[in-house]
């Protein structure tokens, strides 16, 4: 069986208060995007884990994907599998792909052995695996809060925009992203924000983490102001991560030949 996990970007991300377990609550509303890995798995004598495309660091059984078998191999008696994962979406960059990758391991699992599992329990496992997990069972834009795993499927189209990601050769950690971020509740909902044409979304929907990650990863910011001097409408990291990505009414001319080679880029129209 094959999937194609997909990443997401975040449309506003305020960090609203430290929770007692020492994870923060937040505000963001969550946008599927199609830069996608590739995952598949056969039943097989014993469990392998294999992987192409950009490096996976850690062990076979720190990965997310290995993790959601894992999960339900433990309440289901699943088969071992040989699973191979093509890894396309880059790490450190805001993008959940790893994130992305656990939850459609879950949903093929789910599909592949018939374990009738409902999306609200999908959700609970899901949640085990870490917060942006439950985004990539549901799938579609949500007003996301708690720990993001609280989830309002919202009324928010681009059609008809296109969408530019930029990843510079940079991995920002987010436990260390979230060490610069002073905790504040908005007084503005974020979906009522959203409601604004884009172009007003410059200077009021906001990433809070931007702030910090900016003065200390400067090229970061400078991707943002170059894509607003491309002709975007709206400019964001994504994220705690590295990934900045522009919206546009359509993509500049020649635009790949803006960025250095070694930048990873990716370009869709909703």
């Amino acid at each position: 069986m094959i999937a194609f996990p997909n990443a997401k970007i975040n449309l506003g991300l305020n960090i609203t208060e430290k929770r007692p377990d020492g994870f923060h609550n937040l505000e963001t509303v969550f946008i599927p995007v199609g830069w996608s890995d590739v995952l598949e798995f056969v039943v097989a004598d014993e469990l392998q884990f294999t992987s192409t495309g950009i490096q996976i660091s850690g062990s076979m059984e720190s990965n997310l994907v290995i993790k959601a078998y894992r999960l339900l191999q433990k309440d289901f008696g699943l088969p071992t599998l040989k699973i191979h994962l093509h890894k396309e979406i880059p790490m450190g960059a805001g993008l959940g792909g790893g994130s992305s990758d656990a939850a459609f391991m879950l949903r093929l699992l789910n599909k592949t052995f018939d374990l009738k599992l409902s999306e609200d329990k999908l959700l609970e496992y899901s949640a085990v695996l870490g917060s942006d997990c439950p985004f990539f069972i549901v799938n579609k834009p949500v007003y996301a809060t708690g720990r993001g795993e609280l989830m309002n499927i919202i009324d928010l189209t681009l059609n008809g925009r296109f969408i530019l990601l930029v990843k510079p050769p940079i991995e920002v950690s987010t436990a260390k992203a979230f060490q610069f971020v002073v905790p504040k509740k908005s007084g503005v909902s974020l979906p009522e924000l959203l409601k604004l044409p884009i172009a007003e979304w410059k200077d009021k929907v906001i990433n809070k983490f931007e702030h910090s990650v900016f003065q200390h990863y400067p090229e970061i910011g400078d991707i943002k102001q170059k894509l607003y001097k491309l002709g975007a409408e709206y400019a964001s990291m994504s994220g705690s991560g590295s990934c900045v990505f522009g919206l546009f009414s359509e993509l500049p001319p020649h635009w790949e030949s803006q960025f250095p080679a070694d930048y990873l880029t990716y370009s869709q129209q909703f």
